[in-house]
């Protein structure tokens, strides 16, 4: 590790994906650890072969990331921070060619279909490849310049590629919010905007939900996301995952949540944390 750093952070992707990106931005003293899936960031936290995981969950164009749902409450971590971060998305080609050169742009189909506009208006080719980074590293290793990627600018610094055209996406506010996972909790910090996050179920009785939900209106606090999803895919058995504004040692929060644990058959802490600066 270079003397430079100061603990590992791990994240699902090859270097230079946006989630690499976001460890960057948000924990640039750390060395970020590349890791084939999400499990696998998690297991290296859980192992102690890093100290941090930076996961995605949702997109403001796409919505919620498939399956992190279900690995959150199953992962033995705790959400210690936030960080959302700005899709930007760049064209990259081998150095030294010029735009005119280029005659297909290859990357995750998610991105290629953020970036129709400027792939129409200058004539290029959309080719899926596996994801966003390894599309990079795949331009700079097969050496054809009629071939760039589309990826962020990182991935041009990692893979050696000269960036063609800057901040392409059709979308100007593309944005991704990142979770940043530890071993252990840190509820003793306090700022201005605290969040917390949780899981429950509610118990079969008659409007559980709509009870459950009830104390956090009564007390003022505020619910920022609420969704449900399946638990081993039973139709029958429904998990819901909630982000609210405040700190459970407060008391509109607490009493809140006193509420919430009378209608539920299980209610768990992911994490509580200071509130990104970027969330709205």
């Amino acid at each position: 590790m270079s003397a430079k750093t100061i603990g590992r952070i791990a994240f699902q992707g090859e270097p230079g994906a946006y989630s690499h990106q976001a460890c960057r931005e948000a924990r640039p003293e750390m060395e970020a650890l590349p890791c084939r899936t999400f499990e696998d960031a998690i297991d290296a936290v859980r192992r102690k072969d890093a100290d941090l995981a930076m996961l995605p969950v949702e997109n403001s164009t796409y919505g919620r990331v498939a399956d992190i749902h279900h690995l959150l409450p199953e992962s033995g971590l705790h959400i210690v921070d936030e960080a959302f971060v700005r899709v930007h998305i760049n064209l990259l080609a081998l150095p030294g060619t010029p735009l005119d050169k280029v005659e297909a742009a290859m990357s995750h189909t998610v991105l290629l279909g953020q970036c129709r506009t400027f792939l129409r208006d200058h004539g290029l080719r959309p080719v899926t490849g596996a994801d966003t980074a390894g599309s990079a590293r795949l331009v700079a290793e097969q050496g054809d310049p009629k071939v760039a990627a589309l990826a962020t600018e990182l991935a041009g610094e990692i893979y050696g590629l000269d960036i063609l055209a800057r901040h392409i996406e059709d979308k100007s506010n593309n944005t991704t919010r990142f979770l940043i996972m530890s071993r252990e909790p840190d509820g003793r910090r306090r700022a201005e905007r605290m969040m917390t996050t949780f899981v429950f179920r509610v118990r079969n009785i008659p409007a559980a939900l709509y009870k459950a939900m009830g104390g956090f209106a009564t007390n003022g606090v505020n619910m920022t996301k609420l969704e449900s999803y399946m638990v081993n895919g039973s139709f029958t058995a429904t998990q819901f995952y909630a982000d609210i504004e405040g700190h459970p040692d407060d008391p509109g929060v607490r009493r809140a949540l006193d509420e919430l644990a009378f209608f539920t058959s299980k209610l768990e802490i992911l994490g509580v944390y200071p509130a990104d600066a970027r969330r709205l």
